[in-house]
């Protein structure tokens, strides 16, 4: 953990004119292992990414969490999230990355909302014995991108890959909870207005005013769907920030506080301290051990 937190663009490791790759876990490893990189690193990525696995078991940590790696677990990967592999290669399977333009450029309202609700949840669960209906979207996939062929080539990847996400969904949907769309846009665009403006606010009353939602309704969406209130889902988000910029060790307190909107170090120190019971400088030291 003494290294800075390097951020992985998705142009590291790949060159091509889409900003779309489909590669096996095998291949990753050993292009990583080639370039001299090591995935068990903590990384933060700036692209989006879906972990497919379909042999093994191993684990990964995102954001500070470790979710277990089984046949028929698929991991959505956001951008900004920070990552680590685990070490060995133990698991079969593959790795889709892609730019968010890629997806959100030109696509309708409604696979807005199904690629939302799909990258929403952190661990998908189809079980085993369902990955044979994903093989022909898979395959497809990865022939497409090893075509030469560049005529419509990218229009022809993005719908094959929405049709996965489909079918991964409707593999799911015995497992996972649907909701509302309009109530579910709306929670997702809370997301959003948070990325871009916790550095004005903390008040969750200002995001619906941003809305033009009441704070009630505000507060009911965030209950039904991220299980906390309003306040609690802004103020997870912000603790979840600031340890992603302590582990990047990159920034002192003071420079995070500032990054974050917070008027002075002293109240950075004990938000961070209320939710974690250590100090930001204490919270350093422990991921240095």
């Amino acid at each position: 953990m003494e290294n800075n937190i390097e951020n992985i663009i998705f142009s590291r490791f790949v060159s091509q004119p889409i900003p779309f790759e489909f590669i096996s876990i095998k291949e990753l490893y050993k292009r990583c292992k080639d370039g001299k990189y090591d995935l068990s690193t903590p990384h933060r990525i700036a692209f989006h990414a879906l972990l497919i696995i379909t042999k093994g078991e191993s684990f990964h940590y995102i954001d500070f969490k470790k979710e277990i790696l089984s046949p028929g677990v698929i991991l959505p990967l956001t951008k900004d999230q920070i990552h680590a592999f685990n070490k060995d290669l133990n698991v079969e399977g593959c790795i889709i990355s892609f730019e968010e333009s890629f997806i959100t450029e030109n696509i309708s309202e409604k696979n807005l909302f199904h690629f939302l609700h799909i990258y929403h949840t952190p661990s998908i669960l189809i079980g085993q014995e369902n990955l044979a209906a994903l093989s022909p979207f898979l395959n497809l996939l990865k022939d497409l991108h090893l075509e030469a062929n560049s005529v419509m080539k990218s229009e022809i990847i993005n719908s094959t890959f929405m049709t996965l996400l489909f079918q991964i969904k409707r593999q799911s949907i015995y497992q996972h909870k649907t909701f509302e769309s309009q109530r579910f846009k709306d929670f997702i665009r809370f997301k959003q207005l948070i990325t871009e403006y916790y550095p004005e606010s903390h008040n969750a009353k200002d995001y619906a005013a941003k809305l033009l939602v009441s704070y009630k309704y505000l507060n009911d969406i965030c209950k039904e769907i991220g299980h906390k209130t309003a306040k609690s889902f802004l103020d997870s988000w912000l603790l979840l920030e600031a340890k992603r910029n302590i582990i990047e060790n990159k920034y002192t307190s003071q420079e995070i506080a500032n990054k974050m909107g917070f008027k002075e170090p002293s109240n950075f120190i004990r938000f961070f301290k209320k939710f974690t019971h250590v100090t930001p400088n204490q919270f350093q030291k422990k991921l240095k051990k």
